[in-house]
């Protein structure tokens, strides 16, 4: 039984699970998506997680960010037991201390580069600091496409204004799943490296899912998910160690 480096609960600790169990139903079975598992982030890191298909890697993404209740353990965002919270605190609470990127840019067609990035704010009712949305826009490299509808831009540059998206409200951690999964390979390093660089800048947790050995060598740390439990982790490993981890795990 392999388990995940955790870390004692203190304020330096961005994300921390303790013995999280979610299950599905499936037709007369129960499927285990997600066995006791435990973790501690610390506030800045950047973390990777593989596993073969249906290791739970998206339902553990889900869990954390509150997308998905846990059928039991405990979950926190910094000091916020996000398992205990429900209905309109929980929506805020994603809306203000979390951000996500997904695989598709989910941007909205009618809205222009710059609108699509204040979206969270918009929601909230909030208007934008002008400084940091100017900063972000220069650290996605989008200068002078601001008033661009999606349709105009390349997949790399859809992916950057999602980037910005999730940064624009400050959160203390952010989510990608396969964020890279619809790009080429030079592009989604590119877009992984921009990542890594403007989180970093800001102190930002990042936690990302991806099947790519070359993507999660960005990270410091990979973890290893199988059949809803750790199966190991690496320390700022190489793609090749990540490759023949990935196969002594027979994913």
């Amino acid at each position: 039984m392999h388990s995940a480096p955790a870390v004692a609960h203190a304020p330096a600790t961005a994300v921390h699970l303790s013995e999280v169990t979610k299950t599905y139903p499936d037709g007369p079975v129960t499927v285990r998506a997600l066995n006791q598992v435990s973790l501690g982030l610390r506030s800045g890191s950047f973390t990777a997680v593989m596993g073969p298909s249906g290791s739970g890697k998206s339902t553990l993404l889900n869990c954390i960010a509150g997308l998905e209740t846990p059928d039991s353990g405990r979950i926190l965002i910094g000091d916020v037991e996000v398992t205990r919270l429900s209905g309109d605190a929980l929506t805020r609470f994603r809306r203000d201390h979390v951000g996500f990127i997904f695989q598709s840019y989910n941007l909205i067609d009618h809205l222009t580069v710059v609108e699509n990035i204040r979206l969270p704010l918009m929601l909230a009712g909030r208007k934008a600091d002008p400084e940091w949305e100017k900063a972000l826009i220069h650290a996605v490299h989008l200068n002078g496409k601001e008033h661009r509808l999606p349709s105009g831009l390349s997949g790399g540059q859809a992916q950057r204004v999602a980037i910005a998206r999730a940064m624009i409200t400050r959160p203390s951690v952010i989510f990608a799943d396969e964020p890279t999964g619809a790009l080429d390979s030079h592009t989604g390093q590119e877009i992984l490296e921009l990542l890594r660089k403007t989180a970093a800048s800001v102190g930002q947790t990042v936690v990302l899912v991806t099947h790519d050995a070359r993507i999660a060598s960005a990270a410091e740390q990979v973890l290893f998910l199988a059949d809803g439990s750790w199966a190991g982790h690496l320390v700022a490993p190489t793609p090749e160690e990540i490759t023949s981890y990935v196969m002594e795990l027979g994913t």
